[in-house]
């Protein structure tokens, strides 16, 4: 069963419950050594499970409803997530980076991996369907599907790093790789890195990130695969929930208990990918043109750079409240330093009002966020929060 199956006959997207329920589908996910029974009840992974269900209730809500959501364009009557919609002006901009925000608001900024991360890609899938060539039915089913039930994805892009030395074709034992092809679909087989926060999703988009140059077709791939594929495991790092909760309480680790957004191994052994979740099949010439043409890298800036600045919003707070609990608001070495520190918040809001108030235009009467504040974000990102991170180390906070 999809996961969207849950949702027949609503013509709504997931509330918390179902979120939950369409987790329960038999995965493979494993952690030290052993396979977890299910997600949503292990204390691994539990509180974050959660924590993403409370997203999809605050789609429900009427005090957020209308913030988060609005009427979707595939015809079914429904509504959806804002950022799921492809924007047609700078109002509908406005709109998604105010859903976004809202969204991010739940985790004080420090979920990155919300369902809400992957639209980016999934809301360009209509707009720029021709893109994909011989797959651009898959890329506007996707969509639709996306769309209209607000699905939880996820990518794995990353080869693992083997040897830097060596050419993707030599090392293609350990990268996904088409094993063979069926009147069906394609059998894969391979590893990627890093599948953040895949336990809890519905889907896995499997990428390129070209970071090696890739010349064997065998390897110019990119799909769709449901978690509870056959042959489709996670390698789960160690969980800082468990952590938490085993070395203290929600009290003493207030975020790592509920936001942790476990890293993983996504392996696919012999793993069968139906021929209508494809949408890039032994095309070298596409996985070129992916980054720069498909459209979701601009949205992608957009939404992390609304999600750091809520994230600096709650770091902002917590020092200045840091500085009056310990008597040192009033100097003047820590007025200079927090000014510093709100300067970066209002960067980062800046960058994403400017990203939402200058759009480009882009396919089929859609606009994609400015790139020039979008670039702008992705190199300035790093640097403030390092930046804030060591100012928090010098007045020990």
């Amino acid at each position: 069963m999809r996961p969207e199956d849950i949702l027949a006959g609503k013509n709504r997207p997931f509330t918390g419950a179902e979120f939950l329920e369409s987790l329960r589908d038999g995965r493979e996910v494993w952690l030290y050594g052993e396979r977890v029974k299910d997600v949503t009840t292990h204390p691994a992974f539990a509180n974050s499970a959660r924590s993403i269900a409370r997203l999809y209730d605050a789609l429900h809500d009427p005090a957020t409803k209308d913030i988060l959501t609005r009427e979707t364009d595939t015809g079914s009557g429904g509504y959806t997530h804002k950022f799921f919609r492809a924007a047609q002006s700078r109002e509908d901009l406005e709109g998604q980076k105010d859903a976004i925000k809202k969204w991010a608001q739940l985790s004080y900024g420090w979920m990155g991996r919300s369902p809400d991360y992957k639209a980016c890609f999934l809301n360009t899938l209509g707009p720029n369907a021709e893109f994909y060539g011989p797959w651009a039915d898959n890329a506007r089913a996707w969509n639709k599907r996306a769309q209209e039930s607000v699905l939880f994805m996820n990518h794995a892009i990353v080869n693992p790093p083997i040897d830097r030395h060596k050419s993707a074709d030599s090392v293609k034992d350990v990268y996904v790789t088409i094993d063979k092809e069926t009147a069906g679909g394609i059998y894969v087989s391979g590893a990627k890195v890093v599948a953040t926060g895949s336990a809890l999703t519905h889907y896995n988009f499997l990428g390129q990130n070209l970071s090696a140059e890739i010349t064997d077709t065998d390897l110019a791939t990119m799909f769709i695969a449901p978690m509870d594929t056959p042959g489709v495991k996670l390698i789960c790092r160690p969980s800082y929930e468990l952590a938490a909760k085993t070395m203290g309480t929600p009290y003493d680790y207030p975020l790592s208990s509920r936001f942790d957004e476990n890293d993983a191994i996504i392996i696919f052994d012999n793993a069968f990918i139906p021929w209508e979740n494809v949408l890039v099949h032994r095309d070298l010439d596409m996985l070129m043109k992916f980054y720069p043409q498909s459209g979701f890298f601009v949205g992608a800036m957009f939404h992390g750079c609304i999600r750091m600045a809520v994230k600096l919003d709650f770091l902002a707070g917590m020092i200045w409240k840091a500085l009056r609990c310990t008597g040192s608001s009033e100097s003047a070495g820590a007025k200079v330093q927090m000014g510093e520190v709100v300067a970066y918040r209002n960067m980062m809001w800046g960058l994403a009002e400017s990203m939402a108030a200058s759009p480009r235009p882009w396919k089929n009467g859609h606009v994609l966020p400015n790139e020039r504040s979008a670039s702008a974000y992705r190199v300035f990102a790093p640097m403030a929060y390092g930046r804030i991170k060591e100012l928090m180390v010098k007045r020990s906070l």
